[in-house]
């Protein structure tokens, strides 16, 4: 009886270690087919993307179609296409240390639908632009909207600017994100900017967080009491370049679409 009392508790143990192990094998399995599922959907359109009228505006493999904002070409460094993104390499010195300056798809885009996926690193900064004119000399932020990219917990710009609108997935130093819906640094946020007619919407990780209208009383009034009243062109044009900023610190994009209405 008493080697009967002994084996039993083996057996239960044993069984137990070989629950956990598989438990943790089939876990590793399952992380392993999503992860292989999200490489193969990513920078892809699907048949009913295509028939609907998107375009690809990153194949995930070439810098295709981007060059520097005022030059013809992509810069020989700050940008890289590493694992499926377009990376901005961070210097560590902020916007002043970006290696490779702003870039731009080279077409310029009217009423339209972009979605993209952005991951910012620990205290990062960067944006996306739209509407932009290149105006020789000057920074394109000073013709275009932004999207803004922000490590929310770590970067502080978030606490400058008015009611959170440095934050992420704000109108940048003018519409705060709400809900503030980001992500935190690291992780990959689901983006949507919607330009039709004037109206503009940001949209964020399924939800609606910014909505305004281009050339209303309101925008105007907005713009003239912002540190924008001084740049004659900003937010003036209904037609202009997407454009990806370096903010000199590292930053990811990805399924980069665009679908003209």
């Amino acid at each position: 009886m008493k080697r009967i009392k002994t084996v039993i508790p083996a057996v239960i143990a044993l069984a137990l270690i070989f629950s956990v192990f598989n438990g943790c094998k089939q876990g590793a399995k399952k992380e392993k087919a999503e992860t292989q599922k999200e490489g193969e959907m990513m920078n892809q359109l699907t048949q009913e993307e295509k028939d609907n009228g998107w375009k690809l505006l990153f194949d995930g493999e070439t810098t295709k179609g981007w060059r520097n904002y005022n030059k013809e070409t992509f810069p020989d460094s700050g940008w890289v296409v590493e694992d499926g993104t377009i990376r901005c390499i961070g210097s560590g010195m902020g916007e002043a240390g970006g290696a490779g300056g702003d870039i731009v798809y080279d077409q310029k885009f009217k009423d339209f639908r972009l979605k993209f996926e952005w991951k910012i690193s620990e205290g990062g900064n960067s944006g996306v632009f739209y509407l932009a004119k290149e105006i020789p000399d000057e920074p394109i932020w000073k013709s275009s909207p932004e999207f803004q990219i922000l490590d929310n917990e770590n970067h502080p710009d978030a606490e400058l600017g008015e009611n959170g609108n440095r934050k992420a997935a704000s109108l940048y130093d003018l519409i705060p994100a709400q809900p503030q819906n980001t992500k935190p640094y690291g992780e990959w946020n689901e983006a949507e900017i919607m330009v039709y007619q004037g109206t503009v919407v940001h949209r964020q990780n399924g939800e609606d967080v910014v909505e305004y209208h281009l050339g209303t009383d309101d925008w105007n009034e907005m713009i003239n009491n912002s540190k924008f009243s001084d740049f004659e062109e900003f937010g003036k044009y209904r037609e202009g370049y997407i454009g990806l900023q370096d903010h000199g610190n590292d930053v990811w994009y990805r399924n980069i679409k665009i679908k003209e209405l």
